[in-house]
């Protein structure tokens, strides 16, 4: 897997071409692999070309509707009667018809007291921003509700030289600095990381789930840090530190935190933090794996050398094919991923859809993103959906013209550095299969005749 060298549309050439490998829960049969394979390159033309009529208002997308619909014809009975008053509900909460939508639980990822997971439904997302509600969570010894009158923050350094003057920051000094407001996405190191072992979850809400995208709002690190008359000639690394029973430790580099982007944050989405996502304060550091962003922070520490916590030592390590562990390894590297038709779905009838997914990259804005309908032989470069931000998540379409056929949606992502989402051919060549962590390979979704939609593994 090289970085920024090469060139995109080598990914189609004819040694990569794809070969399917069986997924434990969802196994291709020979015939089913050659239906996807014959003849794909004349019948994706026809796809792609439809499609992009389809797009651009040359073909209708909505089906006719018979003329004496009663849907239409009759008033219904809310369009007759009164509805609720104002404020029935103090704070806004979803219809009664999406209670499907909801964080879910894996039945057998980390059920310890105090230790949990839960995966953000992206299959049913709009745009970019993930509702607070819904914003995936990922504990190391539970979550509490702090009082934030009591709650403080210390900022000091290692030797009394690499900070001039330590201080405690109570909730109320912190909101009357000037603050700053960024859209970022944030992802847990371990997000798709059953994946490694060929185990083939069943939807993109268990494959991609711990995932969440977010408008945070706080006082950039470096604001306080220089508060309290940091050496940034001596300081090369801060420790973040969290209140929760675990006392959640992470190294950040002050290269990150010297770019203005690391904040302290106290807002999100508009509002004060969930007590979930480490009300009253945590810490945003964009591009980096989800547990560096250390919730209920409680104190930062500048040094001149990493820390080696027990979380950078032991856990969110990646263990190489050689047999070595590989530290800090905190960027998440570009990935996709379609969210829509996507596992545990099921297309209902042929005819045109939008194919719709997210890309993000930990270095920065993504550039491009293409889609294959047929296991990555061929590529259709997809639309990006505005706004495109730097470490925040991006949407992207496609139209695709399904002629009930079986096929195979994959999507690739290309970042603004060049650096291109590797298949799982050439990930494994470089990281081997027994790792946990920074999956970012290629997910694909298996379309079957009958419009059923099911996680497989390409190679």
């Amino acid at each position: 897997m090289t970085k920024g060298t090469r060139n995109i549309d080598d990914w189609t050439s004819e040694r990569e071409r794809p070969r399917l490998r069986r997924a434990p829960e969802n196994f291709l049969a020979p015939d089913e692999i050659a239906a996807v394979s014959a003849g794909r390159r004349g019948f994706l033309r026809g796809s792609f070309l439809a499609a992009a009529a389809a797009m651009t208002g040359g073909a209708a997308v909505a089906q006719e509707k018979p003329a004496g619909e009663d849907a239409i014809l009759k008033l219904p009975p809310w369009s007759t009667s009164l509805g609720q008053p104002v404020a029935a509900t103090p704070y806004g909460l979803p219809s009664k018809y999406e209670t499907a939508m909801q964080r879910r639980q894996s039945p057998g990822l980390t059920q310890v007291a105090g230790s949990s997971v839960s995966f953000m439904p992206l299959q049913g997302m709009f745009g970019i921003i993930t509702p607070s509600g819904l914003h995936f969570e990922r504990h190391h010894q539970g979550w509490h509700d702090i009082d934030p009158s009591r709650h403080r923050l210390m900022i000091d350094g290692s030797s009394p030289e690499m900070v001039k003057k330590a201080k405690v920051y109570t909730l109320d000094d912190l909101m009357r600095m000037p603050s700053v407001s960024r859209m970022h996405f944030i992802e847990c190191g371990a997000n798709t990381g059953m994946e490694w072992g060929n185990v083939a979850v069943p939807t993109v809400q268990y494959t991609h789930g711990m995932l969440s995208c977010s408008e945070f709002t706080g006082v950039p690190l470096r604001t306080l840090l220089e508060d309290c008359g940091a050496d940034f000639t001596k300081g090369k690394f801060v420790l973040a530190e969290g209140a929760d029973g675990s006392s959640m430790t992470r190294t950040i580099p002050i290269e990150l935190v010297m770019s203005g982007e690391v904040i302290v944050a106290y807002g999100q989405n508009g509002e004060m933090l969930r007590p979930e996502n480490g009300y009253p304060l945590r810490l945003i550091v964009p591009g980096v794996q989800g547990v560096s962003w250390v919730k209920w922070l409680r104190r930062i520490e500048l040094g001149d050398m990493p820390y080696a916590t027990k979380d950078e030592a032991v856990h969110y390590i990646d263990l190489m094919p050689d047999g070595q562990h590989r530290q800090y390894t905190s960027i998440q590297e570009a990935k996709s991923v379609i969210t829509s038709p996507s596992g545990g779905q099921t297309l209902l009838d042929k005819g045109h859809y939008n194919v719709t997914g997210l890309a993000w990259s930990g270095r920065g804005k993504i550039k491009r993103v293409d889609v294959s309908f047929d296991g990555g032989i061929n590529w259709v470069e997809a639309q990006l959906q505005t706004p495109v931000l730097s470490k925040c998540l991006t949407r992207f379409n496609v139209g695709w013209n399904w002629d009930g056929r079986p096929a195979i949606l994959q999507s690739r992502a290309m970042d603004e550095t060049g650096y291109v989402q590797p298949g799982y051919r050439a990930l494994r060549a470089v990281r081997g299969t027994r790792s946990i962590y920074h999956n970012n390979a290629i997910q694909s979704w298996k379309v079957a005749m009958n419009g059923e939609v099911s996680n497989v593994q390409v190679l």
